[in-house]
């Protein structure tokens, strides 16, 4: 079988270069590069299709055609889409309908041949979907990852702010490619129960798509990559990255705390990762400072919590942790650094040297769709704490097993209370350190996500029009032609979001 993987946001190379320099790039880029590699690997011929870059900051991303070393079947294919240089996502939307579908078709052509399936990542991958469909028949199954309805809550949307905040994320292309993409997909594929009947439910989807219509959807799951993460496994840089880490704690900590456990944090530094809650549960509890240092693996800044950055997003995020670290004298008590060498294999060697310190991972976003995180640090024999909303309620817990401990991201006593369990007890650290990473041995594999994916992707294919739906949304004239009137479309937004009886004054610049 020969499947197409719509992926025009981030980018992808052999070397996975830049995976936390941009919130465009991170965890969506390793669940489709690990998910096609598996796909591969069981014989198929799958190609990620993304965006061409021609930009001196970001050499790796140039080249039409690239593949991963020792992988067969599998092809990076980059094609352009407006200006040569890189894009964030929300800029997108006008070049992925004039320029990168068309260029799509044209390279298999060419080619000789389309793919058999494709499917479709986030709400810009799934919008491509929806046109190379009507264009050629082929089918597409679509994969949210997450969903701009949810955004839009977070950032507190109101009638006054919309256009202001439309300004910068562009909701107004967003979700109506969304409603487009999981109305014409032949299956909405989520990774938790959860995922599906709340983020899809919500009430700019409503028409879109039936929640409670089995025929519709279907979780699969992400895998953890043990090769890389399991506790047996071993990278080229192991012993690198362990004298890494323990230069950085000889900079930033105290010489009497050095050997202590840590906590330690994972993740780009954006505000609804939440890395806020986890520094103040740890300034509320004495019991956590004498037990355990704080640890902030933060990407690409060396020494955050001293110098500013560049970047005012960044900044944002990373002000109010000094505040905290300043107001309660945690000097010489919290380390916050990027890894010299930004790759998954560091961040395991990471993991693996700070399970010998019987550590703890904590993740304490104020929401996490699926939490790959916290299922990556289980397998390689961290104990973990994690949000209860979202996927981890679901991957660390099933019924009244636990499999990680599961606290509220805005209680930050109630995250002090989850940590000080497995730091205070001998017995519990061992049980969810081995708890946890059985759970994931045994349900999240690759292999697992992959057969799921296949299934699916083969049964669409040879019958595309199995799945009974409901009716098909129209498509706008802007994704068929993006040089047309957009004015509707903040009306548009503005009537699913508030409602259509509210009066929503729109200034359209």
């Amino acid at each position: 079988m020969h499947i197409g993987f719509l992926n025009p946001q981030g980018n992808f190379d052999s070397n996975n270069s830049h995976i936390t320099k941009h919130p465009d790039f991170g965890g969506q880029l390793i669940y489709v590069k690990q998910l096609a590699i598996a796909i591969a690997q069981m014989g198929h011929k799958v190609d990620i299709l993304t965006r061409q870059i021609i930009d001196p900051e970001w050499p790796e991303f140039a080249e039409v055609i690239d593949t991963y070393p020792g992988i067969d079947n599998v092809r990076i294919i980059r094609l352009p889409a407006g200006p040569k240089e890189f894009l964030p996502k929300e800029l997108l939307w006008p070049h992925l309908v004039a320029d990168w579908v068309p260029n799509i078709l044209k390279f298999y052509q060419e080619q000789g041949g389309l793919p058999d399936g494709m499917t479709a990542h986030y709400g810009d991958g799934g919008l491509c979907g929806v046109l190379i469909q009507e264009e050629t028949g082929i089918p597409f199954t679509f994969t949210a990852h997450s969903l701009g309805a949810q955004k839009m809550d977070k950032l507190e949307v109101t009638s006054e702010n919309l256009t202001e905040i439309d300004e910068q994320f562009n909701f107004r292309y967003r979700i109506l490619a969304e409603r487009l993409s999981m109305n014409r997909s032949a299956i909405n594929i989520t990774s938790t129960r959860q995922e599906r009947f709340e983020q899809y439910s919500h009430r700019v989807y409503s028409g879109a798509v039936d929640v409670n219509d089995d025929n519709r959807f279907t979780v699969i799951p992400p895998g953890a990559d043990f090769s890389i993460f399991g506790a047996k496994a071993r990278s080229e840089n192991e012993e690198a990255t362990q004298w890494f880490i323990q230069e950085r704690l000889a900079r930033d900590i105290a010489e009497t705390r050095r050997d202590l456990p840590v906590i330690v944090a994972s993740s780009r530094l954006e505000l609804k990762k939440n890395i806020l809650g986890l520094v103040q549960a740890f300034a509320m509890s004495p019991t956590l400072q004498e037990r355990a240092n704080l640890m902030l693996i933060t990407g690409g800044l060396d020494n955050p919590l001293q110098e500013e950055a560049s970047d005012g997003m960044t900044e944002e995020v990373l002000a109010p942790i000094r505040k905290v670290v300043e107001e309660n004298d945690l000097w010489g008590k919290v380390s916050a650094f990027g890894l010299s060498n930004q790759s998954q294999e560091s961040l395991a060697a990471a993991y693996r040297f700070l399970v010998k310190r019987r550590s703890v991972f904590a993740l304490t976003a104020v929401y996490e769709p699926f939490g790959l995180a916290p299922l990556e640090a289980a397998v390689a024999g961290l104990p973990v704490v994690a949000t209860k909303n979202g996927g981890p309620s679901e991957s660390l817990q099933q019924g009244d097993e636990e499999y990680g401990v599961l606290v509220d991201p805005e209680d930050p006593a109630d995250i002090a209370r989850g940590l000080e369990r497995l730091l205070c007890d001998a017995q519990e650290w061992e049980y969810f350190a081995q708890a946890g990473q059985q759970r994931v041995l045994k349900n999240y594999t690759w292999e697992s996500t992959a057969e799921n994916y296949l299934t699916l992707l083969e049964q669409i294919s040879s019958s595309p029009e199995a799945s009974p739906r409901a009716e098909l949304l129209p498509i706008h004239p802007y994704f068929r032609n993006p040089e047309s009137q957009t004015d509707v479309f903040l009306e548009e937004l503005s009537d699913l979001y508030f409602g259509s009886n509210q009066k929503v004054l729109i200034n359209v610049a």
